[in-house]
């Protein structure tokens, strides 16, 4: 066998169904893209139809094999219907990306219990919910892949998103656990944790020139992050080049972690 054709097999995504929430636009559409790209039917999750619709006319314009999803990551009865639909559908789930995240910024001294709850059950609680159903159909088939978003702030915090750090923080152990639960039966279960990316809810930040400044020279890099940039890591984790990588964090944030 060739070289090229070994690499191919092995990183290569032909005959998988992806499913990922949070697709219609920034990281999740990236994610979207790249593991399309690597040969898999890939449905986009979110809660709004039109821009759902819009993302996938994209992809499927670009040639690639795409349904659409609408689910809120936080409604168990929305969870179950869409993932049990788009099995049936299209395909049992060989791959979930669970990217859907939500931000709020305030002090934590005045962080409401309303924000409070609102992340923690969109950034927490929505992984675990799409992640027990999805994972069933994985455990029959003694075989998956399930990619949480992390960020780099579940390793390092910064004043104002305690909240965020602390779901993201979480995410981190949920994936060790989950690792260690369901690893048994076939299924892989890792993260992505991006540092900071230039996408559209980054678009304030990446204007801002003084935070811009600081960030590219807190970074080893000396720049941000664009979204391409992850596609490698979705699908190394995705296929069967990671077939023995389980619980991990990797870190994709150009070295911001790596140095003070």
């Amino acid at each position: 066998m060739h070289s090229t054709d070994y690499l191919g097999q092995l990183f290569g995504l032909e005959g998988k169904h992806a499913f990922i929430t949070g697709a219609s636009r920034g990281l999740g559409l990236a994610f979207a893209e790249a593991l399309a790209s690597a040969g898999a039917r890939v449905t986009i999750g979110g809660r709004k139809a039109d821009d759902l619709k819009a993302a996938a006319d994209k992809l499927r314009t670009a040639g690639h094999s795409i349904t659409e999803a609408v689910i809120d990551v936080t409604d168990t009865q929305s969870v179950d219907q869409a993932i049990a639909a788009a099995e049936t559908g299209t395909a049992p789930i060989d791959i979930l990306v669970n990217n859907a995240g939500i931000q709020r910024r305030a002090p934590l001294e005045t962080f409401s219990d309303a924000d409070w709850d609102a992340l923690m059950a969109t950034n927490l609680d929505g992984v675990f919910k799409v992640s027990r159903a999805v994972v069933k159909g994985m455990i029959a088939r003694q075989r998956g892949s399930i990619i949480n978003v992390s960020s780099v702030q579940s390793v390092l915090a910064r004043p104002s998103i305690a909240p965020y750090a602390a779901s993201k923080g979480a995410i981190t152990m949920l994936t060790k656990s989950m690792a260690g639960e369901w690893g048994q039966h076939g299924v892989r279960i890792n993260a992505i944790a991006p540092g900071y990316f230039k996408t559209e809810l980054n678009a304030a930040l990446v204007a801002d020139e003084t935070f811009s400044a600081w960030l590219t020279g807190r970074t080893p890099m000396r720049r941000w992050g664009e979204v391409r940039e992850l596609a490698g890591a979705a699908v190394f984790l995705a296929s069967d080049a990671a077939s023995f990588v389980n619980g991990q964090t990797l870190l994709v944030d150009g070295g911001i972690t790596s140095v003070l």
